[in-house]
């Protein structure tokens, strides 16, 4: 008998805390659409990766002609000919890998563009998510635009509003 009504006050007690924890939502997609410098950001890093995919895709190009002119020249060349032919495709295409490591790269220069546009941005929204959740009382506020495993959520426990306030911008 004792231990059942130590399990119960234990499954209570559990119950209890569980309860009295609050939630919340943001959607980060609605929330960095509004905001208009994200916006800008993201236009000039699609510009710029247009302008080195062009770059590198003509040295690739490069590369390509340069082969198909030694497959049709390849009968009349000697042997010393075709290697140095050989050598500069070889060279070219590698020079288009290293083009496309430096631009597109883990560590590239369009990540690192990326980080010094996009960082600020983020941190202010994590700043004003974190705001929401300190004023309102919040252990926990999941992003609805990233998680897959949310079916349906009540929009009333959805403070994006309220963030995009605390960064100046209402909707």
């Amino acid at each position: 008998m004792k231990r059942i009504v130590i399990a119960l006050l234990i499954a209570l007690g559990s119950w209890a805390g569980v309860s009295a924890q609050k939630f919340a939502l943001v959607d980060m997609d609605y929330i960095l659409q509004s905001i208009p410098n994200y916006e800008m950001a993201n236009e000039q890093l699609n510009q710029l990766s247009l302008r080195w995919q062009k770059e590198v895709e003509g040295v690739a190009k490069e590369a390509e002609t340069l082969y198909k002119n030694y497959q049709n020249e390849m009968v009349f060349l000697t042997d010393d000919q075709k290697k140095k032919k050989e050598e500069e495709i070889v060279a070219k295409e590698k020079s288009a890998a290293e083009l496309r490591q430096k631009y597109f790269g883990p560590e590239g220069e369009l990540y690192k563009k990326r980080q010094s546009l996009m960082k600020p941005i983020q941190e202010d929204v994590y700043n004003a998510v974190k705001k929401v959740c300190e004023e309102r009382g919040y252990q926990c506020i999941f992003d609805r635009a990233s998680s897959a495993d949310i079916i349906f959520a009540s929009p009333r426990i959805d403070v994006s509003n309220e963030v995009l306030e605390k960064l100046g911008f209402s909707k």
